[in-house]
């Protein structure tokens, strides 16, 4: 959420300007130029420091030159000299601040911080001429080293890009190092001249990869600052601290001294002296040491003072605990945007509203500031629950699993910090191995899947998110948008492609956790299976099988061990069915034995208590087995009785479950995983023959006139600039010219009705095939356009389309998702579509292996792969269209709604029948570094 309104910046784009100094003893210059709105602006807003810290950016006004002037009169001597190449006097720096300000060709931005809203930077570039502009920048003292200029330059650049501006110049000092630091950590290729004194500097304003990669590592290490502010707080205060137990105040301030916090922790309390035998304060501004972290737990009506006190106070982070904001509607909102602005403009982060608070249970920190009960478990998980109620029963469920947590946050409304931040902190937290997250919403879902991704080849991400029914889908008008807005298959094809693993219960979670925590990943997907029951064992298998694990028959070797000391008539393939005479030796030896198998990946071990063998033996045969072996393949258990698993199962953290199904579930989840990880990153598609200016400009004609779906005509070059191949067609007004147009493509043609408002043109009659020569097709298109008037429609012209070979109808389209972006999907197409409903789908940008499993995955593949005999299609030019329809609603957001349907594909390549595009205006997208 920002914390001021966002700012849409339109930037102008610069046709000529005469070169320009941006020194303090240049004369201020009057340039005049043509100004070209942009279609493309971007958003200004809040921007989080390399320490954590916050900063308002905007755009440069006119009336800013008396802040300017305060900016540059606080800076040293040193950094005056630095930036105008003299100490300037009063005078000089209110003249460079007004002319800095008042620039017809420039574009500038401000960084504001505080209460008092004070200019903290200051950058902006005037033209030199079309292409190229010289840049400046202007960091307080205090803000410098922080990261603050690198995020300026980078935000510049990219607002100078969509203005044409090609080349960033700049003068520096020689001895300006910070400056040249800035350039050189920006990612941008630089260039550096050496001249009398100075450094002439120039680099490109388009973002390369290596500055795309600097600016998220920069982000990241904003994140993790952020929330060592809240994970290591030397102190802590509690606002709303209660002497009674059993509320929340009561219980909160209390875990935080029963769990034992490390540092001191102080009660606020306006009408109480004493809280549980602490000395209390009347306001957190009374508290005679410094505060890092303040818990609120105060009624909703004085959070905004309490939360003013506390940025007076100087405390850095903040946990809201009370209720009332976001989460209650309209007027909620608006209290949350002022409690987020309290927050920004006092330098505090804050975590919540509405939430039930965090836990480090790290032995050196020890903080319980949550009103949970119970004492949460040491261990290497990481969890966020954006439901308060969902995450006390879920510290209560860990405990009861002994699964133990390293951090734990309770994220609320999100109001600041986000499930974004918290994966960037346990990506680089040592204590940390495993990340589980209960999600209701996402904030901004395309940058979870770039970090998740990245997280993912470290450390497994394991999520529940609630809300999988059609309520609140977007209506649409197309084909792709009827199939992707019925369910939340845009989540789905996000945890598919970040490889987050999503389950479908918080049972089923822990199920996972408690895997992935406790044992290796699986190298492989073979199973071998242990029971002493029939019929547990072929659930189990069952089960392992339809979800993409093998149960392989167990080598021969491995059979001629097992049957030298099972019983006669034991099952000894796979699985192995020991049957009920079964004793804890044989579990031990069986395991041994099964586990040495060099077709076996992973054991699932069952027991079904019989009347002499105890689960308590085969438990500890189970540990002997695995302990004297050092088995190093993920083992897991299954006791199907009431009772928990024996104690010493779970003290020697292998995971124990009460049904076969759940084990093989999870292990499935696990194993999916570990294949993703040890593929190869994926890599983008990259084309030479785009032609993206002239596809931009039939966008912009098109939103020109209020947007909508793009004629025939525009439509047909759209695709030809993206290379997608549509198949030969004319474009003509009358059934007259339809009949020319034939005659001269000289063979069998398809006819179809262009008519505003007819989508499916084949049940409105709108289509015929196989037509040929000039007669047949101006009476069919007279035919065709009596019919439709009759209808009430009122046909513009007719396409004229020579027939494509035979092939196998496809769909490929797109549908502009508000939060998720452009969704790709791909399936059975024609007249079809809708009644198969077979389709994958996958969130752009789209790498090659992605439109490989979209294509592999669906039912209809088979058709595509010489199903009976049939030839094998170019499945290769299917996936170039994949592609290179990704590449174009990544160019060009205002895409609303793609359908290419059909598109066949045959034994020699594939061709488009027949498109519909609809564009729209979309929201502008923040610069670089600013959230939401």
């Amino acid at each position: 959420m920002q914390t001021q309104s966002s700012e849409i910046i339109y930037p102008s784009k610069i046709v000529s300007n005469p070169p320009m100094n941006l020194n303090a003893d240049t004369n201020a210059e009057s340039m005049t130029g043509d100004l070209c709105a942009l279609d493309t602006p971007h958003r200004a807003g809040d921007v989080v420091l390399r320490d954590g810290s916050t900063v308002h950016v905007r755009k440069m006004e006119p009336s800013d030159d008396q802040a300017l002037f305060e900016l540059f009169h606080s800076l040293s001597e040193e950094s005056r000299w630095l930036r105008f190449f003299s100490l300037g006097t009063d005078s000089a720096l209110a003249a460079e601040a007004r002319r800095e300000t008042n620039l017809d060709r420039t574009f500038g931005l401000i960084a504001l911080s505080g209460t008092e809203q004070r200019v903290v930077g200051h950058a902006f570039y005037a033209g030199i001429d079309s292409h190229r502009a010289e840049v400046a920048f202007t960091i307080a003292d205090d803000f410098q080293g922080r990261g603050l200029g690198t995020l300026l330059l980078g935000q510049l650049a990219e607002v100078a890009a969509v203005t044409g501006i090609q080349t960033f110049e700049a003068e520096v000092v020689a001895a300006n190092h910070a400056m040249l630091h800035v350039f050189r950590e920006s990612g941008f290729p630089i260039e550096v001249k050496a001249r009398a004194g100075q450094l002439h500097v120039t680099m490109p304003t388009s973002f390369t990869s290596e500055a795309v990669e600097l600016f998220e590592r920069r982000e990241s290490i904003a994140a993790v600052n952020a929330l060592k502010l809240f994970f290591n707080p030397r102190s802590i205060a509690v606002i709303g601290a209660s002497k009674k137990r059993l509320t929340i105040g009561g219980e909160l301030f209390h875990n935080l001294l029963s769990f034992g916090f490390v540092g001191p922790v102080y009660p606020v309390n306006p009408t109480a002296d004493v809280v549980q035998s602490v000395p209390a304060y009347k306001s957190v501004e009374d508290i005679p040491g410094p505060v890092d972290l303040a818990v609120v737990v105060v009624p909703e009506k004085f959070v905004i003072e309490t939360v003013e006190a506390c940025g007076r106070k100087g405390v850095k982070a903040l946990v809201v605990i009370s209720a009332g904001f976001g989460e209650t509607g309209q007027d909620g909102q608006t209290k949350q945007a002022e409690l987020m602005r309290v927050c920004r403009a006092a330098g505090m982060r804050l975590i919540g509203p509405n939430c039930m608070g965090i836990i480090n249970a790290d032995p050196a920190v020890r903080m319980d500031a949550t009103f949970a009960p119970g004492v949460p478990p040491t261990g290497r998980v990481g969890f966020s629950s954006q439901s308060g109620a969902l995450g006390l029963a879920i510290i209560e469920l860990a405990n009861s699993l002994g699964l133990g947590i390293s951090t734990f946050v309770s994220v609320g409304n999100k109001a600041d910090i986000s499930g974004n931040d918290l994966l960037r902190y346990w990506e680089h937290d040592e204590k940390t191995d495993v990340i589980l997250l209960y999600l209701e919403s996402f904030g901004n879902p395309r940058k979870f899947s770039k970090i998740a991704r990245r997280v993912g080849r470290k450390k497994p991400i394991v999520v529940v998110k609630s809300g999988r029914s059609a309520a609140g889908a977007r209506a649409t008008s197309s084909h792709t948008g009827a199939l992707i807005a019925a369910s939340d298959v845009t989540v789905d094809a996000l945890f598919r492609q970040s490889v987050v693993i999503r389950t479908d219960t918080l049972e089923e979670l822990f199920d996972v956790a408690a895997l992935l925590v406790n044992q290796p990943l699986p190298k492989g997907a073979r199973v071998g299976i242990i029971t002493n029951a029939g019929g547990p064992g072929i659930l189990c298998a069952d089960t392992c099988e339809a979800r993409g694990l093998e149960v392989p028959l167990l080598a021969e070797a491995t059979r001629d061990n097992l049957r030298s000391f099972l019983a006669p008539g034991t099952g000894v393939g796979n699985p192995v069915d020991m049957i009920a005479s079964a004793g804890a030796q044989e579990y031990e030896r069986t395991i041994e034995a099964v586990a040495a198998d060099p077709n076996i990946d992973a054991l699932i071990v069952c027991f079904t208590p019989p009347l002499v063998t105890k689960a308590e033996d085969v438990a500890r045969a189970a540990v002997a087995a695995i302990e004297r072996a050092k088995i190093d393949k993920p083992i897991l258990t299954v006791f199907l009785q009431a009772d928990p698993a024996p104690e010493i199962i779970r003290s020697r953290k292998i995971p124990a479950y009460q049904f076969p199904e759940t084990a093989a579930i999870a292990l499935a989840r696990a194993a999916r995983y570990a294949r993703w990880r040890e593929r190869p990153e994926t890599t983008l598609a990259e084309f030479d023959n785009l032609h993206r200016d002239k596809a931009a400009s039939i966008v912009a004609s098109a939103l020109g006139r209020g947007g909508g779906w793009l004629s025939t005509q525009e439509t047909a070059e759209l695709l030809s600039c993206y290379g997608l191949p549509l198949i030969e067609q004319k474009i003509v007004d009358t059934p007259e010219a339809a009949g020319e147009i034939a005659e001269q493509m000289n063979g069998e043609v398809a006819l179809k009705v262009i008519a505003p408002g007819v989508l499916h043109k084949t049940e409105a009659g709108g289509v015929h095939l196989h037509l040929r020569g000039a007669a047949q097709v101006r009476a069919a298109a007279t035919d065709m356009r009596d019919r439709l008037k009759a209808q009430g429609a009122e046909p513009t012209g007719f396409l004229v389309q020579r027939m494509a070979q035979n092939g196998i109808e496809m769909l490929v389209g797109v549908v502009h998702d508000p939060q998720f972006g452009p969704v790709v999907a791909c399936g059975a197409g024609g007249v079809q579509v809708e009644l198969l409903r077979d389709v994958s789908v996958r969130l752009t940008p789209l790498a090659k292996e992605d439109a490989s499993e979209m294509i592999r995955s669906l039912k209809t593949y088979p058709l595509l792969n010489g199903f009976r005999g049939s030839a094998k299609c170019d499945v290769a030019a299917l996936e170039d269209g994949l592609l290179r329809v990704s590449a174009m609603v990544e160019d060009l957001p205002q895409i609303a709604e793609l359908d290419c349907n059909p598109f066949v594909v045959n034994e020699s390549g594939a061709v488009i029948l027949d498109a519909r595009v609809k564009v729209e205006a979309v929201e502008p997208k923040p610069l670089v570094g600013v959230r939401g």
